[in-house]
């Protein structure tokens, strides 16, 4: 039927075929204007994206310095130096997709060189840090260097996606209005060549009714924003031409519909991203805010009850839900005595030796996650679930974190940073502590000094005062001193003086402050005691002194003696103690007077 239609109406189907090639020709003209555009959106979308990956991996870089030198985890400097890779190769794919903008490209380009130097500032502390200079990489991190290089650059990049945005909405704009005249010319030219038919013999329109129908669907359906594609056969190699090349046009349509939902996709999980990343800087920095008013409270703390309530307050904040207790060395360095518990924690009174804890033993965190999982700790419970964190100073192991149940990945960088803060704390705390002895106590006998009697004179006497109880005061020196300089050396006065503090220092009650007054004289304030009362003990001193037999780097200097002196105070006395260190000296001058080697009371003249 169609070589007889074609033989009957052959001018006809000369003029339809050339509409019809003619009709093509514009689809097909449409369609690669229409992907054309397509292009420029999609290069538009590629340049927003990899611009913004190229600004997240530049973030990454920062936040992973930032980790390495806070944390000294080398994760932190390897994340550093394959994002501040990945942002320099993203960069440089910006630069060259733009080359077919001159304005963008220029653009492209600053941005690239200030990347370039933002990437040469941030190694500095990261190098610093490599090199175990945490100090001076934290110093560089904290005045603020390459902030305002860093604002350039997001000032910049603003200003180029905003333009590069204003070229995709109007590359898009031209591709839809592309699209629908190519919409629109299809139909027209369907309509003339249904006319054209019409015209024609009744045979011919009904053999192109069918596939004209076909047609008709097809790009009423693409109108409406379906894929829909012509698969049946069209009766005629024309209309297949014509089918194949809707079908192309509808496929090609449909990939850069795809790939701009692609884009728009892409979008989405990349701001995601930087929201969950900005979500956790902004975490972190709110712990770092706490721990700083932490650290600052610790430093000022003067007593040990003092730093233990700081830690029971801040830390249930830095580890909401974990319960736990911080323990540190004793002076000798053989038991883990605790400082402070919070939560549920019930901390013994006695502690535990370091060979009892892994974390301690091996210098980093021990943790059981489950039960079976890992050794425990001799400290521990068996079957408890916990983290012990070792607290590390200068080098040294200056105690632990023992946490109740397990401490997540997320919780990792508070309890690096709290473990780092509460050690500075300590080791400061034990400073000063040792800064306040060497201002109270005499270096060479270890007893208090002049300075501290006094201030604990006046004191004494302010609450025997109130109270109305007895207050005595013992003055005494060690007899013919000198002898022991002049025969063996000052080294031999200074052992003749440490064993006779000594031994005055075991024989007093705790309560008794005594004290080096100068040289070789020494005083004993006995808040509670009567002279009489306080004889009785001075005179078991005396004996126990005589009998000494000190010796000296092998050589035996011989025996010694003291002579005491004994004073109570009266409301007649001074408050300031001077008159009653006046009265303690008078009796002491008695005993030396009477031969010396023997303890007197001071007597008020009848």
């Amino acid at each position: 039927m169609l070589s007889s239609l074609a033989s009957r109406i052959t001018a006809l189907g000369l003029i339809v075929l050339v509409t019809v090639a003619a009709l093509a020709g514009l689809l097909v003209d449409a369609s690669h204007q229409t992907r054309q555009s397509f292009v420029g959106v999609n290069h538009s979308a590629t340049v927003i994206e990899v611009t913004e990956e190229a600004l997240e991996n530049l973030r990454d870089a920062e936040s992973g310095q930032r980790g390495f030198v806070l944390t000294h985890d080398q994760a932190y400097a390897s994340s550093f130096v394959s994002a501040t890779a990945n942002a320099a190769e993203k960069i440089v794919q910006v630069v060259r997709l733009t080359r077919d903008n001159p304005v963008q490209n220029a653009r492209a380009r600053e941005i690239a060189d200030l990347v370039g130097r933002r990437i040469d500032i941030l190694r500095q502390p990261l190098e610093l840090g490599r090199r175990k200079n945490f100090v001076g990489a934290l110093a560089i991190i904290s005045s603020g260097r390459g902030r305002e290089l860093m604002d350039a650059i997001s000032v910049r990049a603003r200003a180029f996606l905003d333009q590069e945005r204003v070229l995709q909405q109007a590359r898009q704009a031209a591709a839809e209005q592309r699209l629908t005249v190519g919409k629109r010319s299809a139909v027209i030219g369907a309509l003339v060549v249904a006319l054209l038919i019409l015209v024609g013999l009744s045979l011919i329109i009904r053999a192109i009714h069918k596939p004209l129908a076909t047609m008709l669907r097809a790009m009423t359906g693409l109108a409406d924003g379906e894929h829909v594609r012509i698969e049946t056969v069209m009766g005629s190699s024309e209309f297949a031409r014509l089918a194949r090349g809707y079908n192309t046009m509808a496929d090609r349509l449909a990939a850069a519909v795809a790939d701009q939902a692609g884009g728009e996709q892409r979008l989405q999980v990349a701001n995601t991203t930087l929201e969950r990343t900005a979500a956790a800087l902004r975490e972190r920095s709110d712990v770092i805010e706490l721990l700083g008013g932490m650290a600052h409270r610790m430093q000022a703390a003067r007593t040990d009850d003092e730093l233990a309530q700081i830690i029971r307050v801040f830390v249930p904040r830095v580890l909401p839900g974990i319960s736990g207790a911080l323990y540190a060395h004793n002076n000798s360095r053989n038991l883990l005595v605790p400082i402070a518990g919070w939560g549920d924690f019930e901390t013994g009174p006695d502690g535990f030796a370091p060979d009892q804890c892994w974390a301690l033993r091996r210098g980093q965190a021990h943790w059981v996650a489950q039960p079976g999982d890992d050794i425990v700790c001799a400290h521990v419970a068996h079957g408890e679930v916990y983290h012990c964190e070792p607290l590390l100073a200068g080098g040294e192991v200056i105690g632990v974190l023992h946490l109740r149940g397990q401490v997540g990945a997320e919780s990792r960088f508070r309890l690096t940073v709290l473990a780092e803060n509460i050690a500075s704390a300590l080791v400061n705390h034990r400073l000063q502590r040792s800064l306040r002895e060497q201002t109270i106590r005499d270096p060479l006998t270890g007893l208090f000094n002049r300075r501290y009697m006094e201030e604990a004179m006046t004191l004494e006497i302010a609450r025997a005062a109130r109270s109305g109880a007895p207050l005595s005061m013992v003055m005494c020196d060690v007899d013919h001193f000198k002898r022991f300089n002049d025969d063996h050396g000052h080294d031999a006065g200074d052992a003749v003086l440490q064993a006779v503090a000594a031994e005055m220092k075991s024989r007093f009650r705790d309560g008794d402050v005594v004290c080096r007054f100068g040289g070789e004289e020494f005083t004993v304030i006995a808040p509670g005691t009567s002279s009489e009362a306080l004889m009785a003990r001075v005179e078991a001193v005396r004996l126990a002194i005589a009998e000494l037999n000190i010796k000296q780097n092998g050589r035996t200097l011989g025996a010694t003696s003291m002579s005491f002196g004994i004073a109570t105070w009266n409301d007649t006395m001074a408050r300031d103690g001077s008159t009653l260190i006046q009265a303690a000296d008078a009796a002491l001058y008695e005993a030396k007077r009477e031969g010396r080697n023997r303890a007197t009371i001071f007597r008020l003249a009848a």
